[in-house]
């Protein structure tokens, strides 16, 4: 319930349709568990908003949440966070090359228990691994040519893999010469390569919230949305 009002926007459910949830999560004795008494036994925790036809809702009330949150252990909720979670949520899906949804996915897990830096460095990785797919779509030719020029010693690519050899800030500067970024796009994504940097780095900067949930919005709004996301799913 906590994780559905919090991530999906659903509020209520009725008992029935959470038992089923607990049964595909796999928890013990879900098929037998009596899921209206727990509910009705849960006191402040649960309200029951009214019913669907025949069968009531239930929902976590705010102290209800506020529980779950201390039973997990997880920081306070801060509202950026929370939307940023839902937005890599929905993006995951979307996503089809298995590497860059796994990075995706372990940002979303990363922000879910307030491991900021965690979580730039492996959307970062996501980000960057798409990028390295679109380019490879132009042919080697053209990437060797374009790394080449940022970095004379970098050996030829023979494979999408082989951009792990090539540092970051070079392949941005061939990206925008492949016509892949614009101008702005390769600025803008070289200030969240500086944020990755200092977040991948054993040093004791933590970056608040609100600059994470910047770092998302831009990484998200160039790479995987638009014309650049497209290419790619």
């Amino acid at each position: 319930m906590y994780y559905l009002h919090r991530y999906e926007g659903i509020e209520s459910m009725r008992a029935e349709a959470i038992r089923s949830l607990l049964i595909a999560s796999r928890v013990p004795k879900a098929r037998t568990m009596n899921v209206p008494d727990v509910l009705n036994r849960s006191g402040a925790f649960v309200d029951s908003p009214g019913s669907d036809g025949t069968r009531r809702l239930w929902k976590l009330t705010d102290t209800g949440l506020q529980e779950v949150r201390r039973q997990l252990d997880l920081p306070e909720a801060e509202p950026e966070i929370e939307h940023d979670v839902s937005t890599l949520i929905k993006l995951a899906v979307k996503v089809s090359d298995e590497d860059s949804r796994d990075f995706i996915e372990e940002a979303i897990k990363c922000l879910q228990i307030g491991a900021l830096r965690a979580a730039v460095v492996f959307l970062w990785s996501g980000a960057i691994r798409t990028l390295d797919q679109i380019a490879w779509l132009l042919g080697v030719a053209k990437v060797n040519a374009a790394i080449q020029t940022h970095d004379p010693k970098a050996g030829p690519l023979r494979k999408v893999d082989d951009f792990a050899n090539v540092k970051d800030s070079v392949a941005l500067r061939a990206f925008q010469d492949l016509g892949i970024l614009d101008k702005g796009q390769k600025a803008t994504l070289e200030e969240a390569l500086n944020l990755r940097n200092r977040c991948g780095h054993p040093t004791s900067y933590r970056p608040g919230e609100k600059k994470v949930s910047s770092f998302i919005e831009d990484v998200v709004g160039i790479v995987f949305q638009g014309r650049l996301g497209a290419k790619v799913r």
